[in-house]
């Protein structure tokens, strides 16, 4: 007897047409009612789920006894409730690696297009207001040779990192829990505390996992370590930054910039960040592209169904609920 899947976000069609191959696909269609009415009536039936963007926890799940694993088509796992999963022995897998690259490439071009305010130059162009050769208060500044400062040298801030120094000479300045010497020698990156970090860097790049630890790890005073030339990007998570205190210092000139993909309020409709000439803000999209969100979606889609075919999972979260 086929299993049932819950997906709890939009899917492709290819996706749907190979999850019916294996099991019993349940898809919520607004065209036949209100979402969530749909999910919640699925949940006890489910064995699976598949998807991203859902807050899932003990509130939600609480009805979905049978389910055996949430397959999330993301890195990110901060939406997941890991305790209350581990809890009730109900696997959570992730898809790490395969969004490293296009990320990393999502944050150098922050960094370039912050620090040559393409964003503001290209609306400034658009708008018939270039009349004649721009003067000094509309120059950029330079990225080449600059130190670019990572907090959080995981694999995608490794990818920035090698982007910065082998692309544009950069001396790469790191901090995190752990020292990474194979890319202190491959790089010749080298380790500083958060501190140090900030006020030596002239681009800091912003890449750990968001918890209770890094919630806010940028805040008023991180923000006054930093450089007045220095630019600021967040590829990583929004409540890493402490928004009112970063605008204050875009607004304040503490800083020279920032270039931001997330934000403490998703999606971000409404914001003062939008006024601000020295802020490029882009929708969440690190992992935007064709190739990537495919492959995300594969490596989904192979997790889904090893768990529910009785196989451990190549992208277990939560490992100790493996009883194989």
């Amino acid at each position: 007897m086929k299993k049932t899947v819950l997906a709890f976000s939009r899917v492709s069609p290819e996706m749907a047409e190979r999850l019916q191959q294996d099991f019993n696909v349940i898809i919520p269609d607004p065209k036949k009612g209100d979402l969530n009415e749909q999910f919640n009536e699925a949940l006890p039936h489910s064995h699976g789920m598949i998807g991203a963007g859902r807050t899932l926890g003990r509130e939600q799940l609480e009805s979905a006894k049978q389910l055996e694993v949430v397959s999330s088509i993301s890195v990110g796992y901060d939406n997941y409730d890991v305790g209350y999963l581990t809890e009730r022995s109900i696997m959570l897998t992730n898809t790490p690696d395969v969004l490293t690259e296009s990320t990393a490439d999502l944050g150098f071009s922050l960094i370039m297009s912050s620090a040559r305010r393409v964003a503001e130059l290209d609306a400034y162009t658009k708008a018939g207001k270039w009349k004649r050769s721009i003067e000094a208060s509309h120059f950029g500044t330079d990225v080449y040779g600059k130190t670019l400062g990572i907090v959080g040298m995981g694999n995608i801030g490794a990818a920035v990192a090698r982007r910065g120094r082998l692309g544009f000479n950069m001396p790469i300045l790191y901090s995190g829990n752990s020292r990474k010497t194979a890319l202190e020698q491959e790089l010749g990156a080298q380790f500083r505390t958060l501190d140090q970090l900030l006020a030596e860097s002239d681009f800091v790049c912003l890449v750990v996992p968001l918890s209770e630890k890094t919630q806010h790890m940028i805040s008023t005073r991180e923000l006054s370590l930093m450089k007045k030339s220095a630019i600021l990007v967040n590829i990583a998570r929004g409540p890493i930054v402490d928004e009112p205190a970063l605008i204050k210092a875009l607004q304040d000139g503490t800083i020279r910039g920032a270039g931001l993909d997330v934000y403490e309020k998703e999606p971000l409709s409404e914001s003062p960040l939008f006024a601000l000439s020295n802020a490029v803000t882009l929708p969440h999209i690190g992992s935007a592209t064709d190739e990537t969100r495919q492959a995300m979606a594969d490596r989904a889609y192979t997790n889904l169904r090893a768990a529910l075919l009785g196989e451990k999972p190549q992208d277990l979260v939560n490992t100790q609920v493996w009883k194989g």
